[in-house]
């Protein structure tokens, strides 16, 4: 099994990542602060930053719908991470 570090020792399985998102572009949709809104209010967002959020990351999960994870990496980074050419 492959697997991605995004932070604060959570390592996500690679196969249940659904998506990399940044922050900075993101927040600007309106759909996407409902998206957050609301997987917040069900409480599936999770933190990985010790720091400035920068990006978040969707998984499917087993027992939930999904989880959120939020992440002081950039996302460009959690791309190259998950494609073995980063850190």
């Amino acid at each position: 099994m492959a697997y991605l570090h995004i932070g604060q020792n959570v390592m996500l399985e690679e196969k249940r990542i659904i998506g990399i998102f940044d922050l900075d572009n993101t927040s600007t949709s309106k759909k996407t602060r409902e998206f957050l809104n609301a997987a917040e209010e069900e409480g599936v967002v999770q933190t990985a930053c010790e720091d400035i959020p920068k990006s978040f990351v969707v998984c499917d999960h087993p027992y939930h719908r999904q989880i959120i994870y939020i992440s002081q990496l950039n996302s460009q980074t959690l791309l190259k991470r998950a494609e073995g050419k980063g850190e």
